[in-house]
């Protein structure tokens, strides 16, 4: 007699596999019931969560909601709940796919769109007329004041795009990693900043206060995309009188090293710039996004008496006023600032005696007026073009951009950045020291300030870095410029992150981080979990994204054409 087959041993669970951060909760309509029990079960050996429904109707922790179809989904949750749920609805194709190819996948390829389902039918022979469609369900991390700690200090923005890491250098002297970011990143933006016009936008979803920004900014995304609106950036811009002092805030606040308060300003900073009327009263902003009760005193205040007593306090006060300028010097951050002033300086001739500072910073010393001009876009336009040729000539086939504001469609920039990579996927490694030195030779790079090479070890994510100074052809007026070199797998992250602006470049870090991802410039990854089930960090595992769209997607954020960035 044949002895008894003993039953498979069940597989263990790999925390780390490929759903590794996925809370789902799967609606079964549709699906045969044996087929549902084995996809959650692989779906939980292999690092996922299921979550059972409650009582009431409750989905705490859940970030994907998995459904065959848009109809079995509306039969399980009501409208309400999903305009409020900030995850990812996938069709069940989605958890098949992966489960087939071993890895997990993008998602925008499987999103469920319910709102098909609200939309009324067309009669025959109407055709589309052009009628607003409804507003895209929002997944946008909601604002809240502990996001703030996570800006990045000061004049960092640029530290923001890369994820916060500290870059070292092989020509700046040692100290904090704050101190080795640019302290006039977003100086130069100051009086510019970034959020979306949400004027005379009509939401059609009724939904809580909460979820009404969010359809004013989606339906502002809709309707500038389906205008083809310009590529240069260019608000009406009617109220310099305020962005200006909001600007001058923002400068303050950061070389305080006062993260919130500065943002705050940035934020409000382009809805200000967009508006079609000159304000005479804060009343006239009531109810748009970012203007809290001090902001819309600050409003008063200025359009009544032209003037804001508060930044004549911090200009009147030797300590800010000295803070503040020594923060505009490259490389001298908050901290840096407040030891030169203690040390008893209070102009920049007194820094110039200084012995304690580094190279960097006496380079951004010695060229202080230079670096706060800001440049023509047509300049920049010019030495887009001689970089690529340059390029070319020493690597054919390799992709050079300039990001920044210049990518964003502003009329000038306070610095170029470039990214750069190539699409085999190998020939990006050592091009960087050839590329700057033929640089030197024609006299376009000048002064270096960070130069770090690791695509050819592969540590840093194979990332190369060059930060310095450059002129335009035929002057000797020093301009900041930073090149950065991805491999081809991780330069979508990249070029996203250094185009901006640092408004959105947060939203799309919260957006990841609340459905199990980190994002920075280097890639997505899936988040590693902590004690108490606290994301600690991020994983070796990137999600594979070709393209911008492809993380756009990934993470369900509308997609924005780069001049549709001055968030």
């Amino acid at each position: 007699m044949a002895p008894k087959r003993k039953p498979a041993a069940a597989e263990e669970r790999d925390p780390d596999g490929i759903f590794r951060g996925v809370s789902a909760f799967i609606i079964p309509h549709g699906v045969q019931t044996r087929r549902l029990e084995v996809w959650k079960q692989r779906l939980v050996q292999m690092g996922g969560r299921v979550v059972e429904k409650p009582a009431k109707g409750e989905l705490a922790g859940v970030n994907h909601v998995l459904a065959m179809d848009a109809k079995a989904l509306l039969r399980e949750l009501n409208a309400a709940w999903l305009h409020r749920f900030r995850g990812s609805l996938v069709s069940f194709e989605w958890l098949e796919e992966c489960l087939k190819s071993g890895e997990r996948l993008p998602e925008h390829k499987f999103a469920i769109s319910y709102e098909e389902e609200f939309k009324p039918k067309k009669e025959a022979g109407t055709g589309d007329l052009g009628v607003p469609q409804p507003a895209k369900r929002s997944k946008l991390s909601p604002e809240h004041p502990g996001d703030d700690k996570r800006i990045s200090g000061g004049d960092r923005e640029k530290e923001q795009a890369c994820g916060g890491h500290p870059e070292t250098s092989t020509h700046v002297d040692e100290g904090t990693s704050a101190e080795k970011k640019p302290s006039q990143y977003a100086s130069s933006q100051s009086s510019s900043g970034d959020s979306k016009d949400t004027v005379g936008l009509h939401g059609t979803f009724d939904i809580e206060v909460t979820g009404y920004v969010q359809v004013l900014i989606y339906e502002s995304y809709d309707q500038e995309a389906s205008s083809g609106g310009p590529s240069i950036y260019a608000p009406a811009d009617l109220n310099r009188n305020i962005t200006k002092i909001f600007g001058r805030l923002i400068d303050i606040y950061r070389a305080l090293g006062d993260d919130r308060r500065s943002f705050s300003y940035y934020k409000a900073i382009p809805v200000i710039e967009k508006l079609p009327f000159k304000i005479d009263s804060a009343d006239q902003v009531k109810g748009l996004p970012t203007f809290g009760k001090s902001l819309k005193d600050h409003i008063n205040e200025i359009v009544t008496t032209g003037k804001l007593s508060k930044l004549e306090h911090f200009e009147n006060d030797e300590k800010v006023r000295t803070i503040s300028l020594f923060g505009e010097v490259w490389g001298v951050g908050p901290a840096t600032a407040l030891k030169l002033y203690e040390k008893g300086h209070r102009t920049l001739d007194d820094l110039r005696k200084d012995e304690s500072l580094t190279n960097a910073q006496r380079i951004g010393l010695k060229f202080f007026d230079d670096i706060k001009q800001r440049i023509p876009r047509n300049e920049v336009s010019e030495m887009e073009k001689l970089l690529q040729d340059v390029g070319s000539n020493i690597l054919p086939g390799v992709t050079i951009v300039c990001g920044g504001s210049y990518r964003r469609g502003k009329a000038s920039c306070g610095d170029m950045d470039i990214i750069i990579t190539h699409s085999d996927g190998e020939s990006h490694a050592g091009f960087l020291p050839k590329f700057v030195q033929r640089l030197k030779e024609i006299n376009f790079l000048r002064e270096d300030l960070i130069f770090s090479i690791h695509s050819v070890d592969g540590t840093d994510s194979g990332v190369d870095t060059y930060f310095g100074l450059c002129t335009y052809p035929g002057r000797e007026l020093r301009h900041r410029i930073d090149l950065k070199v991805y491999p081809r797998n991780r330069y979508a992250c990249g070029l996203l992150a250094w185009t901006g602006n640092d408004v959105l470049n947060r939203r799309l870090r919260l957006l990841a981080e609340s459905k199990g991802y980190v994002l920075d410039d280097t890639g997505l990854y899936l988040a590693t979990k902590g004690s108490g089930g606290k994301h600690a960090g991020r994983s070796d595992a990137i999600v594979n994204c070709h393209t911008e769209k492809d993380v756009f997607d990934t993470l369900g954020f509308p997609w924005l054409e780069p001049h549709e960035r001055n968030l």
